[in-house]
């Protein structure tokens, strides 16, 4: 063999073994990965998440955790302004990311890679009972028993949500009573709309997202009802909800999408067990 083919077959040689110790790398690496479920949630948001592990989010992990054989290992910060950029992309120099997965975010949600969907649900109107709020079944029937301006309720709504859209569109923006989403307090979560000013009257009514009015209409012991609220044109209520991952982490897209497929029984039995409002592809509620 002359010198110099015996060169270039050393050099491809020594490429293929390169190539295999970077692969036995990545595999390590992956596996370090696998070590662990770790999602990126709020300490302080039920109920989606919290510092004590009682938000569905929370649950749907640890059944995560469970199926993979693994502990969960959850980053928590306040879900306020940037939370993606803290959580899901935050990386220092020499660092691995904190958290992998977020669980609960809409299907359209573009600031990160989104999964296949694992519920739908949609807004809801809540209002304490034993009021004269008694009897409303949908948003046609409020609109309709409260014609009258002076005899309308007051309802509290969060601000860039289709509430607002909702009331206008029906001349109903005098009633609202705004409340920012994002609060600069993390001791603060949204939630409080109902568990706390409805309940105590400082509101007549609430439309909020599903899981939210569900969760505490539920810890009330019964002192609150649920409505949900059907899209309308030029409005749309119902929502399809993922999870969602790094952009271009292919293999924990993978697993998470694999996760919801098989857990999916599991995953809906938590849904129930926290009262919200479930629909199906054709934004009818599930029973």
């Amino acid at each position: 063999m002359r010198p110099r083919r015996r060169v270039r077959v050393k050099a491809v040689l020594l490429a293929f073994a390169g190539a295999g110790l970077l692969l036995l790398a990545f595999a390590a690496f992956a596996e370090e990965a696998r070590s662990a479920f770790r999602p990126c949630v709020d300490p302080n948001n039920l109920p989606f998440s919290d510092a004590k592990g009682e938000g569905y989010e929370n649950r749907i992990a640890e059944l995560f955790g469970r199926s993979l054989g693994v502990p969960v290992k959850s980053f928590e910060y306040p879900m306020r302004m940037n939370f993606v950029r803290n959580t899901l992309r935050y990386k220092l120099p020499g660092q691995d990311y904190p958290c992998d997965v977020l669980m609960n975010v809409p299907a359209g949600f573009d600031q990160a890679w989104v999964t296949k969907p694992y519920y739908r649900s949609t807004y809801v109107l809540v209002f304490r009972r034993g009021t004269r709020m008694d009897g409303v079944t949908s948003g046609d029937e409020l609109f309709h028993r409260f014609e009258r301006a002076d005899a309308r309720p007051v309802v509290g709504i969060f601000d860039r949500s289709p509430a607002s859209v909702w009331l206008a569109r029906h001349g109903w923006e005098d009633q609202a009573r705004v409340y920012h989403m994002l609060s600069a307090d993390p001791a603060d979560y949204p939630g409080e709309i109902v568990a706390h000013d409805l309940l105590q009257g400082e509101i007549d009514a609430a439309v909020v997202w599903g899981p939210i009015g569900g969760y505490f209409a539920k810890k009330s012991g019964g002192r609150l009802t649920v409505v949900p609220l059907r899209s309308e044109p030029g409005v749309k209520f119902d929502y399809e909800m993922s999870m969602a991952v790094r952009y271009g982490d292919r293999e924990t897209k993978a697993l998470v999408e694999r996760l919801i497929v098989e857990d999916k029984a599991a995953i809906t039995a938590i849904l129930r067990d926290y009262n919200v409002p479930l629909l199906d592809e054709r934004g009818e509620l599930l029973e």
